[in-house]
């Protein structure tokens, strides 16, 4: 993992770049959303866990703090994913519509 871009693998890099480059911008968008929904769905979940399990430590804090944000996270890219989904719809049937007057 390169720990210049937040230890993003370069396989998921090139993932996002790949997905963000989707000429159906509404379609990109949808993606990207859902993706950053379900990895911050996943960070939450460890969070908590690790929270969980270092109870009465020093690092607990930390880990309590990660889980608050995270759920945070989870809350705005749900918000994001709806909004998303809503364009998506939105050009979808746009596009039927075009198709259908062809």
């Amino acid at each position: 993992m390169d720990k210049s871009t937040g230890m993003v693998p370069p396989d998921v890099e090139t993932a996002i770049k790949g997905l963000a480059g989707n000429p159906n911008r509404a379609e990109a968008a949808l993606a990207l959303a859902s993706i950053a929904n379900r990895a911050a769905a996943a960070l939450h979940q460890l969070a908590r866990a690790e929270a969980n399990a270092r109870k009465g430590t020093p690092e607990w804090g930390r880990w309590a703090s990660l889980t608050n944000v995270s759920r945070d996270a989870i809350l705005r890219t749900a918000t994001c994913r709806q909004t998303a989904n809503q364009l998506y719809q939105a050009n979808a049937a746009t596009t039927s519509a075009d198709a259908a007057e062809r």
